[in-house]
């Protein structure tokens, strides 16, 4: 097998990180919502992004992701994760880890390390995206409002995760506990789909937390 260099792509200190939802300043919303909201955001921002392919059905690929992760190859339609990364199910070959952000170049290398000898394929996906938090007893709700797709907890059960339509347009809902959704969304519609929260959660009331 050819050796494949890894470049670290992440800037040095010098330069300002902007969040896709910088242009929101979510931070000096913090504090100013309605008192017992039913709908809490937050932007888990500047995290790192890889997409991951290989074949999910050798058992040496899915050994060396669960050495180099210590997570186990998630099924379809469904995300794992520990304190530290979460891996989601994208497609039959293609997994989403999302990772601290500052280690992607390190959790890359660790991947082809342990998967050295198989065809896989690791890319940095991290300036194209970012994650939002949902919390609260009203957010199922404002999905309902948002996405065709069947979020009652007979079918969307904790540790589902899909990519559907949302709001006329293409994103990623994961729910992570009882109350407790993520979308994964793309950075050119960012401001549009922070629109459509504050609209579609206006009558439950929307607090920011950073």
């Amino acid at each position: 097998m050819s050796a494949i260099n890894v470049f670290q792509q992440n800037p040095g200190p010098e330069a300002k990180a902007q969040s896709p939802l910088h242009h929101a300043d979510l931070a000096s919303l913090v504090g100013k919502g309605r008192k017992n909201a039913g709908v809490t955001l937050r932007e888990k921002k500047f995290l790192g992004h890889l997409t991951l392919r290989g074949d999910g059905h050798d058992q040496a690929f899915a050994g060396g992701v669960h050495k180099a992760l210590g997570l186990e190859l998630p099924v379809a339609l469904t995300v794992v994760a520990n304190s530290e990364m979460s891996l989601q199910w994208v497609g039959p070959d293609e997994w989403l880890l999302i990772v601290p952000g500052g280690q992607e170049f390190a959790v890359e290398q660790k991947l082809r390390d342990a998967l050295d000898g198989q065809h896989i394929q690791v890319v940095n996906v991290t300036g194209g995206q970012t994650l939002l938090e949902l919390r609260g007893p009203n957010v199922r709700d404002v999905l309902m409002k948002s996405t065709s797709y069947d979020v009652h907890p007979n079918n969307f059960p904790v540790g589902k995760a899909v990519g559907t339509v949302f709001a006329k347009s293409q994103l990623v809902i994961r729910r992570t506990a009882e109350d407790t959704w993520e979308l994964v969304i793309r950075r050119s519609f960012s401001d549009y789909w922070w629109l459509w929260l504050q609209d579609a959660s206006a009558e439950y009331g929307l607090a920011i937390e950073a």
